[in-house]
């Protein structure tokens, strides 16, 4: 009897790890909102490192963050670096593309609680009620964040972020327009 059990909780363990094998190499978290502000001020806000203090999720879950910033203070080049709390924990971001008023794109590399090298994008796109934001980060999904996959939905975790970012954003730029 003792080894049906093992056998069966064997070929279970497999088959979760088998299962998580098959699971996409990439992923993509995406939330959009519309602002009532300007495409330009919009783009502004993201590639001003300095400014994220208004509307970053992250900002807020851990005030006492140590960030340093580097390059020019906006734009290209730009470099942002935290380390903080469980629930930020470390990494760094760095401008890579800006297109003023259309969109800015920045990779991302996390340290803490996981590596990882993700590509994170806001695009912004006029329309008859204000600009509508898209917010996404994509990157690859190694073996581990597969499996943990099974367990955790990411793109609902990282999303609230997202969705909590870009409310914040809403606010901060609708108040100053």
């Amino acid at each position: 009897m003792l080894k049906i059990v093992l056998l069966v909780i064997v070929v279970a363990i497999v088959g979760v790890l088998g299962y998580a094998a098959t699971r996409p190499s990439d992923f993509v978290v995406t939330r959009t909102a519309v602002i009532n502000a300007s495409p330009e001020k919009l783009s502004g806000m993201v590639e001003d490192f300095h400014q994220w203090g208004a509307w970053s999720p992250w900002e807020k879950m851990d005030p006492a963050m140590k960030r340093t910033y580097g390059g020019p203070a906006k734009g290209v080049g730009a470099s942002y670096a935290w380390v903080g709390n469980d629930k930020v924990g470390s990494g760094s971001m760095k401008i890579e593309r800006v297109e003023p008023g259309r969109e800015v794109v920045f990779g991302l590399h996390f340290v803490k609680p996981f590596k990882a090298d993700n590509l994170g994008r806001f695009t912004f796109q006029p329309e008859a009620t204000g600009t509508k934001v898209v917010w996404s980060m994509e990157g690859k999904n190694p073996y581990i964040a597969k499996l943990m996959g099974l367990f955790f939905d990411m793109d609902k975790m990282i999303g609230k972020d997202f969705e909590t970012g870009l409310a914040n954003m809403k606010v901060a730029a609708e108040k100053q327009a």
